[in-house]
C-alpha cells in the first residue's frame, strides 16, 4: 500500500464545526490513502467525541497548550506514520479539505518542501475581518522581507510539509506556528511554493485572534527565531522522543 498523506486538525472548542469539516477529508488523494487527525487542544466541549463520530483519529491534550504546540504534535505524528505529505489545516471550516490534493501537489512532484495555501495568491479580493486584514498585511511583509520569498499569506491556516520538512521543523513557541515556521525553514534550506486556495468566513465558534494580544506574542518570536537564524542544514529532525510519544498516542 502507498504510504499515506496525513491531514491534521489542531482544535480548540471547536465541537459545532470539526465533524463536518472531518466528514469533507477526501479518503485518498494522488493514489494515497489520508488519515485524519484531530489534536484536540484542552477542548473544553466535545470537539474530542465529535471528530471521532466523524471518523477522525483523535490526540487529545489534557490541558489547553495553543496552537504551535498542537501543530508540533501533528507533525510529529506524521513523522511517526511515515506520511509522504504532512498537511494541516484549522479545524473551524475556514479552509477546504477537499483542496488537500492541491495543496500537496508541489511536495509529491518533487518541486517543494513546504507549501502555503495562499487566499491571495491570485490576487482576487478575500472577504475578512478587519482586524484579522491589517495584521495579515503587517506579518506578510515582514516574513516576506525577512526570507526574501513572493510571499501573499503568511498566516495562512493551510500548509503542507514534506517528509524531511516536517521531520526537522521547529516552533519555539506554543501560542502560533505561522510565521516562525516559514523563518526555521526557509532558514534550513527546504524549498516554498504556494497554490491558490479557497476561503470563508466561520460560521461557528470564535477565532482565538486578536490583533492586540496576537501582535504581542508573534513579533517577538518572529525576533527571536530570525537572530537564530540557522545556516541552511537538515541535521537536527524532531526530537525522537516526541515521534515516538505521538505515535503511542495515536495507536491507543
Amino acid at each position: 500500500m502507498n504510504p499515506p498523506v496525513l491531514l491534521f486538525f489542531p482544535a480548540f472548542n471547536e465541537a459545532d464545526a470539526v465533524g463536518g469539516v472531518v466528514a469533507r477529508v477526501p479518503v485518498q488523494v494522488a493514489g494515497h490513502p489520508v488519515r485524519c487527525l484531530v489534536i484536540d487542544d484542552g477542548s473544553h466541549d466535545q470537539t474530542a467525541a465529535v471528530a471521532e463520530a466523524a471518523g477522525a483519529e483523535v490526540l487529545r491534550f489534557t490541558t489547553n497548550r495553543g496552537l504551535g504546540a498542537a501543530v508540533r504534535a501533528g507533525l510529529a505524528a506524521g513523522v511517526a506514520m511515515g506520511a509522504v505529505a504532512v498537511a494541516f489545516c484549522d479545524a473551524d471550516g475556514e479552509y477546504a479539505p477537499e483542496e488537500l490534493e492541491r495543496l500537496i501537489a508541489p511536495i509529491l512532484a518533487g518541486e517543494a518542501d513546504y507549501v502555503i495555501g495562499s487566499r491571495f495568491a491570485q490576487g482576487r479580493p478575500r472577504l475578512m475581518h478587519l482586524h484579522r486584514m491589517i495584521g495579515n498585511r503587517i506579518l506578510t511583509r515582514w516574513v516576506r522581507g525577512l526570507t526574501g520569498l513572493p510571499l501573499t499569506d503568511g498566516q495562512s491556516g493551510y500548509r503542507a510539509l514534506s517528509p524531511s520538512a516536517a521531520a526537522h521543523a521547529e516552533v519555539i513557541h506554543d501560542f502560533n506556528y505561522a510565521q516562525v515556521l516559514t523563518l526555521d525553514l526557509v532558514a534550513k534550506g527546504f524549498r516554498y511554493a504556494e497554490v491558490p486556495i479557497s476561503y470563508r468566513f466561520r460560521t461557528t465558534g470564535e477565532s482565538f485572534v486578536k490583533l492586540g494580544p496576537y501582535l504581542s506574542k508573534v513579533i517577538p518570536a518572529v525576533r527571536r527565531q530570525n537572530r537564530t537564524n540557522p545556516t541552511p542544514n537538515r541535521s537536527n529532525p524532531t526530537p525522537i522522543a516526541e515521534v515516538v510519544a505521538v505515535k503511542q498516542c495515536i495507536s491507543s
